[in-house]
């Protein structure tokens, strides 16, 4: 795969849009380089740290890079840091106030993950921000919402996924009663999404009125939000109908299901798919006198053998005749995939999702484009992932201000 050339200038929906980033990790991370993909331009704030190479934000140091690449290019930073500038900053010094200030003014967004006393205490606080840019988007990346007794406490993903029920799943799955963490950064980046849509919505509201406002994005209240969508389940009436969880997501058969010789992801759904299948499976006529089968609500509450009995079925064939078999038919199947086998998927391929660039410091690396497709103001790619402090003067100079 030839690298591909780095997009000339924004054409997504945010062009024009200047964002302040001073977030770090994923959670704040992840939520800025999606608008920067769509088109805002993102001056990221890092401190420069002690001197013994543990400046800046702190992804940059995780994971392995290339012999001879430099260290402050760790690949989670990369895959979360494209289209920004990196500005180092000591927000504790007087004399990087000018710059600091200059940033602000020039910025629509103000968004950050700095525990909010800490912000308080380097005059970063919303009223003091307002003060020198007043139609400002202040978002604060928070772990807890500034109104409850956990207010101000550490959060990083473990914590998050242990206090918000996230890591009850697992155990109401399989049977065993120790709660265990998704091993994914979920509310990380999840609470990412709250906050990039949360940022788009304050501006939208700053288009409207001309006024900015405070915006405050809590993990714990998204994770939690998240997870009940359809885990409150019976205890969304008062008082409850039933059983906490949706017993079609915990039931421990829910899984790729083993064919002869690999795994299917299938889930037939309405009434006729399921005859389908288990007319392709040839137990059609025995499928369809089981009452516990019959119709949705039934199948419902007899779940757990449903998809004990799919389990057994698909054994019987390979992959590609359980494909050739169901695809005709419309009956939702795929082939599973091991991570291993993404960058030849057939069809992440033909849409382009990998694409590689030529790193002018760490040399050929993979990219994932943007997802979202916009027809009329494309998202793209511009910048790569900064090396720490490596746009500093540049934005000084744009700012109006001395070279340092």
């Amino acid at each position: 795969m030839e690298p591909r050339k780095l997009a000339g200038e924004a054409t997504g929906p945010l062009k024009g849009i200047r964002i302040l980033d001073l977030t770090s990790v994923v959670f704040g991370a992840y939520a800025t380089q999606m608008l920067g993909d769509q088109g805002a331009e993102v001056f990221k704030l890092e401190d420069p740290g002690s001197g013994r190479g543990d400046g800046g934000d702190i992804m940059r140091w995780a994971g392995h890079v290339p012999k001879g690449a430099p260290r402050d290019l760790g690949p989670i930073f990369l895959t979360i840091n494209r289209n920004k500038r990196s500005v180092l900053v000591d927000m504790k010094d007087p004399e990087a106030r000018p710059l600091l200030e200059a940033l602000i003014k020039s910025c629509e967004v103000f968004a950050t993950s700095i525990r909010y006393d800490g912000l308080k205490r380097l005059g970063l606080a919303y009223e003091d921000v307002k003060a020198l840019r007043p139609d400002v988007v202040y978002v604060h990346a928070a772990g807890y919402g500034s109104e409850g007794p956990y207010a101000g406490e550490p959060a990083y993903d473990d914590l998050i996924q242990s206090a918000s029920g996230m890591a009850d799943l697992l155990p109401r799955t399989d049977g065993n009663p120790t709660p265990r963490i998704l091993p994914s950064l979920i509310a990380d980046k999840v609470s990412g999404l709250f906050m990039s849509q949360a940022i788009t919505a304050g501006l939208l509201h700053r288009e409207r009125t001309g006024e900015g406002q405070f915006i405050e994005v809590p993990m714990l209240e998204c994770i939690t939000s998240f997870t009940l969508v359809e885990h409150l389940y019976d205890h969304t009436f008062e008082p409850p109908t039933g059983q906490w969880a949706y017993q079609r997501v915990t039931n421990p058969n829910r899984k790729p299901y083993q064919t002869k010789d690999g795994y299917i992801g299938l889930l037939p759904y309405t009434d006729k798919q399921w005859d389908q299948f288990f007319a392709a499976a040839g137990l059609g006529e025995t499928f369809g006198k089981d009452p516990r089968f019959s119709d949705y609500s039934t199948r419902g509450k007899h779940i757990h053998e449903l998809y004990a009995l799919v389990g057994e079925v698909t054994q019987t064939k390979t992959t590609e005749e359980w494909m050739a078999l169901l695809k005709p038919l419309s009956i939702p199947v795929v082939k599973t995939a091991r991570l291993d086998d993404l960058p030849d998927d057939p069809h992440l391929k033909a849409v382009g999702f990998f694409e590689r660039y030529e790193h002018p410091h760490s040399g050929p690396y993979n990219a994932m484009k943007p997802p979202v497709k916009f027809t009329g103001s494309p998202s793209n790619i511009r910048r790569h992932a900064p090396r720490l402090g490596e746009n500093t003067e540049e934005v000084r100079a744009e700012m109006g201000l001395k070279a340092d």
